[in-house]
């Protein structure tokens, strides 16, 4: 029988996944991380805080199969939660589930895996795995390809895997909806069946990331000049930590005419808000390159996904090293530095990298 590790964050995603491959005839092991202590009273769907873990235990005892929790929180606190405050002081965006899963996740998982002897890990991403033989071969190719939940789909924040970590992952979820794996648990009495949602930003408790960055670095709170489109200042801002590009709430400007953040200046510890046209996007450079599946040219079109929830658009990708210049067919509304974009052959991800710029 093979053995199979899967994180277990409470939620019912990651106990529904541990039901679907125990049903599959797989020898189940649980794992559950601490990630980060929560601290305030609404911290109960936070996925890394010790209520998760006391959900991810009840999960584990409904099912049968052990439960193993590990101590990440020193790692955590370095590899993402560091990165995501030198990001917002940089005047960027960051994804910290992406750090995660590139840091934390994922890496552990297979540690976990590697001490139990087991030869898969699982977790509850709405994404799926194929595997294909090649012909004439015993090799086998893996893919990582969208879930066929649409409102769901994941597979833009696993793009970071790399190749160990994916010809070992099973994700079952893939293959349903949301709303079927909320009943599958409530068929068979899940304790999370009913379990919300996990917050945007696991780590931060009450949503309020402005706060938390105040608490950690209260030299953020620099205020400085908004710039309008035509190079006046037209208002002051309490930290460039509080703007991201695209951004219309919360400018503290008067104008007949809807203002967007366009730009961010770290230099001058500025903000640039303009017209909607004017936070369109047509080019944009990315860095950090993780290839899945590597294209045989140095230029190819693709479909280009600048954050989860978006359709892929068709782009032109030209690869320059560990970079890549991406030119959309149509121009994008407000790519910001700091997230990812995705690559995809239709539903299959070829591979991504941060966004760095114009």
């Amino acid at each position: 029988m093979e053995k199979v590790i899967v994180g277990m964050s409470g939620g019912v995603d990651s106990s529904v996944t541990a039901h679907l491959l125990k049903q599959q005839g797989y020898d189940v092991e649980g794992v559950s991380f601490i990630l980060w202590e929560a601290r305030l009273k609404t911290a109960g769907a936070a996925c890394c805080s010790f209520e998760a873990r006391d959900s991810a235990a009840a999960s584990a005892q409904a099912l049968g199969i052990p439960l193993r929790t590990i101590d990440v929180r020193g790692a955590f606190y370095e590899k993402v939660i560091d990165p995501f405050v030198e990001a917002y002081k940089s005047g960027m965006t960051p994804n910290p589930c992406i750090l995660c899963n590139k840091h934390i996740k994922f890496p552990y998982l297979l540690k976990a895996a590697d001490e139990a002897g087991a030869g898969f890990i699982a977790t509850g991403h709405y994404a799926r795995v194929e595997r294909k033989q090649r012909a004439m071969s015993n090799e086998q190719r893996v893919f990582l390809k969208k879930g066929i939940d649409k409102k769901k789909d994941q597979s833009y924040v696993l793009y970071v895997l790399n190749a160990d970590q994916l010809e070992r992952l099973l994700l079952p979820l893939g293959e349903y909806t949301k709303g079927q794996v909320r009943e599958m648990a409530r068929s068979i009495g899940l304790p999370a069946a009913e379990r919300p949602e996990s917050q945007e930003i696991c780590f931060i408790e009450d949503n309020d990331y402005c706060r938390f960055l105040e608490t950690l670095c209260p030299e953020v709170m620099q205020p400085g000049p908004l710039i309008g489109p035509d190079g006046r200042i037209i208002g002051t801002h309490q930290g460039i930590y509080r703007y991201t590009i695209g951004q219309r709430k919360g400018l503290g400007i008067a104008s007949l005419q809807p203002r967007f953040v366009t730009g961010i200046d770290t230099v001058r510890n500025a903000v640039h808000i303009g017209s909607r046209e004017d936070a369109m996007v047509r080019k944009i450079m990315t860095d950090e390159i993780n290839w899945l599946m590597r294209p045989g040219t140095s230029a190819f079109q693709a479909g280009v996904k600048v954050r989860s929830m978006m359709e892929a658009r068709p782009a032109s990708v030209e690869i320059l090293g560990e970079r890549a210049l991406i030119e959309f067919d149509v121009p994008q509304w407000a790519p910001a530095p700091g997230q990812s974009a995705v690559l995809y052959d239709e539903d299959a991800v070829l591979g991504g990298g941060t966004i760095s710029g114009r």
